[in-house]
């Protein structure tokens, strides 16, 4: 009978009451596959359901009408009134929900019935309007009215707050909610559009909620991006078994081309279907698409060092879709637009992961947000956060030129195409202000004191080529450098800090009491003190450039926001 009203067209009330009466069992056919067993509707609830939701329906073309106004309060008669001059015009009240205050009535009929419904009620609660009694009568449209019934509710706590709780974790808003004592249905009304989606959400938390399904969109197919897709084929089906957990790429995107499948993408072939049946990408109809699609559980995962892609975020964060990147540019931009991310984020209930930005797969800045959320204190946080930088100085030991060790490690994929984007220590003051922002102090990019590891002379040169002719020009600059530290017992380290608020990062000589001393090949290292740990810093080490290890940290994020 529940049922029967939200749409399910196929059960017919008068022809269910005779069975109810006596007790008669029925079975729903398919007209379409006459072979199959149908569905049961029987007296007893089968114990072995998996489920105490029986169904999800779904009345669209909903209009919701609101009578409030402090004239209700305490007043008899209201309810009776308005529910007698709708009943008097034929117009059928789908759904009724009213606030124990008593200010405000509200109410679901048809689209075609609402202004009927408006007219009749401005007419028998005209004087109330006319002395302000009672406010203009308020109409929205373009609303659905959902429901779950099931016997078996009433003996299950907590029904509701799954249900409610899966349809805001993803962005819908709930316009009114009606519920009966005997439990057995649970309605609410929302906004059309979210028809499809909240169907599916309910049905996967309660039919399918073994498998939690999460549906990314991936933009970057480069290095980072390759090695992810290539770290979630391979692991996909062991997420599945071990927890029950189903990643499917449902949008990719390159610098050329991009390819949505609602189903999720083949990830063994996913360079080939991107090629063969991608359109032209434009980041703009990516995200457009990607939020038009409307689903649940999705994640847009930015694999780029892209400088326009942030731009975007505001528009995807406020559609409920949450965001994993390693893309640093937002996260180290202005204060304002950082806090703007973040709060958006945490008012939507949706995850906002950068651990990528600062350590590569290194667990830094959660370790920080760790030990804040637990009432430490950070005072103090150096750190050698370049792994080309570090590979650079790790291997400058006085038997090779600084400018081979350059080279090398561009070969290597360590630096940028033009390493003095890594040399510069742009990227380093990125990572610093990251640093200096999740311990709870405000900066600006201008306020990081910043010493390049280049002179200037090679920092004004125009082309990347003109900067790797005359490298080696310096070449006796840095051995000097290089053999005056060593003179003192020490080697070369590029060390950022922040302090207080204060951040700075420069080349340093440090001995063989400083942690720094014995790096190797490109690892970081984060020497974290805080309150707790003051005496005996925290000390988080690890390689900190490679494709490997970065989409690992991209993986890991992915997986931290669905745990």
């Amino acid at each position: 009978m529940e049922m029967s009203h939200f749409g399910a067209k196929v059960i017919y009330p008068p022809t269910i009451q005779p069975a109810l009466q006596k007790g008669i069992p029925i079975y729903i056919k398919n007209t379409f596959n006459p072979e199959f067993k149908g569905t049961l509707i029987d007296r007893d609830v089968a114990q072995d359901f998996p489920s105490v939701i029986k169904g999800i329906t779904a009345l669209s073309n909903v209009a919701l009408l609101r009578l409030q106004g402090s004239g209700l309060v305490g007043v008899p008669g209201v309810s009776a009134r308005l529910f007698g001059a709708l009943g008097r015009s034929g117009i059928n009240i789908i759904l009724i929900s009213q606030a124990s205050s008593e200010h405000s009535i509200c109410f679901a009929v048809t689209e075609k019935d609402a202004a009927k419904a408006r007219l009749c009620i401005e007419d028998e609660f005209s004087r109330e309007i006319e002395n302000n009694l009672i406010d203009a009568i308020l109409v929205e449209k373009n609303l659905c009215v959902m429901a779950v019934v099931g016997e078996g509710m009433r003996r299950v706590p907590g029904v509701a707050g799954k249900l409610f709780e899966s349809l805001g974790k993803n962005g819908i808003n709930i316009t009114a909610i009606a519920q009966g004592s005997s439990e057995l249905n649970i309605s609410f009304v929302i906004d059309q559009k979210n028809e499809l989606k909240a169907l599916n959400l309910i049905h996967d938390s309660f039919f399918l909620s073994d498998n939690r399904r999460i549906n990314l969109f991936v933009v970057g197919t480069g290095l980072i991006g390759s090695e992810f897709l290539d770290q979630l084929e391979k692991q996909r089906d062991q997420l599945i078994r071990q927890f029950k957990l189903e990643l499917n790429v449902i949008g990719i995107s390159n610098s050329r081309k991009m390819l949505f499948v609602e189903d999720g993408l083949p990830l063994a072939q996913w360079k080939t279907n991107l090629e063969d049946e991608g359109q032209e990408a434009a980041m703009s109809d990516f995200v457009q698409q990607m939020i038009s699609l409307n689903m649940s559980n999705s994640v847009f995962i930015d694999n780029t060092a892209d400088v326009t892609i942030p731009s975007f975020y505001h528009q995807i964060l406020s559609s409920n879709i949450s965001l994993v990147t390693p893309n640093k540019i937002a996260t180290s931009a202005s204060n304002a637009e950082y806090k703007t991310l973040k709060k958006l984020a945490a008012d939507r209930k949706i995850h906002f992961r950068y651990e990528t930005n600062v350590g590569a797969g290194l667990p830094v800045i959660s370790t920080i947000q760790n030990l804040i959320n637990s009432g430490d204190k950070v005072l103090k946080i150096e750190a050698v956060m370049s792994g080309s930088i570090s590979y650079i100085f790790n291997q400058f030991t006085g038997d090779r030129k600084f400018s081979d060790l350059v080279l090398e490690a561009r070969s290597l994929g360590f630096t940028e195409p033009d390493p003095r984007e890594d040399l510069s220590g742009a990227d380093v003051r990125r990572k610093l202000i990251i640093l200096t922002r999740e311990t709870g102090h405000d900066i600006e990019s201008d306020e990081v004191e910043l010493h390049p590891v280049l002179p200037s002379e090679l920092m004004g040169l125009k082309s990347v080529d003109d900067f790797l002719k005359a490298l080696p020009e310096f070449d006796n600059h840095f051995s000097s450098l290089m053999k005056e530290a060593e003179s003192e017992g020490k080697v070369l380290r590029y060390i950022g800090r922040t302090l207080d608020g204060k951040a700075s990062v420069s080349v340093q000589a440090v001995g063989k009491e400083s942690p720094f001393f014995n790096l190797e090949a490109s690892d970081n290292m984060f020497v974290i003190t805080t309150s707790r740990y003051s005496k005996r810093p925290i000390i988080i080490r690890g390689p900190g450039a490679g494709a490997e290890v970065t989409a690992a940290g991209v993986f890991a994020d992915v997986l931290m926001s669905f745990n």
